[in-house]
């Protein structure tokens, strides 16, 4: 089991007072498969950086799950043969934590510090040839 989050956006026309029970029907796939949804955050209507199919804007949902990779697949599926779903994007937890940690803090060895340290020598000026 490992754990995901989903980003899901809705289109702005559905009702707002449906949005969790739309996304509560999709979660079943998780709950069925023996998977957890640990939280669901609702995001709300927000505005579209660009317009995708002729919509400025969609509701945002976030959700996090503990599931296996084939329940995860079935979700994405089901998602995105739905209407009412503009966008989906799945992201494994571990894999997004253990990026950014291996970006923030990159080792120095006590050589390289050294080096940094030292002088830059000074490059002797090269002759040019006349062209006889």
């Amino acid at each position: 089991m490992h754990k995901y989050e989903v980003m899901v956006i809705l289109d702005s026309e559905i009702e707002e007072k449906t949005i969790g029970s739309s996304l509560d029907k999709f979660l079943n796939v998780i709950r069925n498969g023996g998977g957890t949804v640990d939280s669901v955050d609702i995001w709300g209507r927000r505005r579209f950086a660009y317009e995708i199919n002729k919509k400025t804007e969609g509701f945002y949902a976030v959700l996090y799950l503990t599931c296996n990779p084939a329940e995860v697949l079935e979700l994405d599926r089901q998602l995105k043969l739905s209407e009412a779903v503009v966008r989906t994007k799945v992201l494994r937890a571990e894999d997004a934590v253990f990026k950014i940690n291996a970006v923030v803090v990159p080792e120095v060895s006590a050589a390289e510090k050294a080096a940094d340290e030292k002088p830059a020598r000074a490059k002797k000026p090269v002759a040019a040839k006349s062209a006889e």
